[in-house]
């Protein structure tokens, strides 16, 4: 793929899907606006910021806008997230969030594949079974599952939950499944008025890993975006998941890390 497709793609991604509010929001979770950022307020398990760039802010100007953030959350007792691209502006910007108290996560990238080169037939291994989560005990052993894989406490996935309840045709949730056991679980979101839809997830156990599993699961989101008529799939990629997706035709266009603010600590040292 050229340079310029490459920046085709970010243009495309950075407009019809960063900045963007929530097309249905679960009960108690409200949008609210800031300048150039959307903020988005009452998940459990913490809420988040998003622009599609911050309209030249820097200086005094940019500190305010980020401490006016870190307030508002604090103030309902929430922690959140800020999502950096590699890309955002202006260049200090990084600093001037870790000034503020933000932690930053491990490094990801965004990639971006046409749906309609990405192959929507690979098989998973016998006795492992592909289906749609359909109820709360699910998700609760997603939850175990993800817990186990990445060491991580998984309150989330009420969260998850609601926000599938909200919006059934805007959320699907799939699990690989040997038995009783989830081996793999990945969920895609459909954001209205986008050529997009979106991929999360994709935790494997690490005794099923380098089997298909995960890549099978690709392939299955990749046909339900097929059949919604959507021209993108675009994914936040760690290092792991990265040289799989690639292998399929996903394009890194930009990098990625969340920084998170730290209220819970805040609280710790008061």
């Amino acid at each position: 793929m050229t340079d310029l497709d490459v920046a085709e793609l970010l243009a495309a991604y950075d407009t019809q899907l960063r900045g963007r509010e929530p097309d249905r929001l679960a009960e108690g979770v409200r949008v609210e606006r800031d300048g150039p950022l959307v903020r988005v307020l009452g998940w459990s398990h913490g809420g988040f910021v998003g622009y599609r760039d911050l309209g030249g802010l820097d200086g005094a100007g940019l500190d305010e806008l980020i401490a006016r953030q870190v307030r508002v959350f604090a103030d309902r007792g929430e922690s959140f997230e800020w999502k950096l691209h590699g890309h955002d502006r202006p260049a200090d910007l990084p600093e001037r969030l870790r000034a503020a108290g933000f932690v930053p996560e491990d490094m990801e990238t965004v990639l971006i594949a046409p749906v309609s080169g990405l192959a929507t037939d690979a098989s998973v291994p016998d006795g492992v079974v592909v289906r749609e989560a359909s109820d709360l005990a699910d998700l609760r052993r997603i939850g175990h599952m993800e817990e186990a894989v990445r060491q991580k406490d998984h309150g989330w996935i009420d969260d998850l939950g609601t926000e599938r309840a909200a919006d059934p045709e805007g959320l699907r949730i799939f699990v690989a499944e040997a038995g009783d056991v989830v081996v793999c679980a990945g969920w895609i979101r459909f954001p209205s008025g986008t050529e997009f839809a979106t991929l999360w997830g994709g935790a494997t156990l690490p005794a099923w890993r380098g089997r298909g599993i995960y890549r099978a699961l690709v392939a299955h989101r990749a046909r339900l975006a097929a059949q919604r008529g959507r021209r993108y799939l675009e994914v936040d990629a760690s290092d792991d998941s990265r040289p799989i997706l690639e292998r399929l035709g996903f394009v890194a266009v930009c990098e990625v890390r969340a920084l998170l603010d730290a209220f819970g600590e805040r609280e710790d040292a008061t």
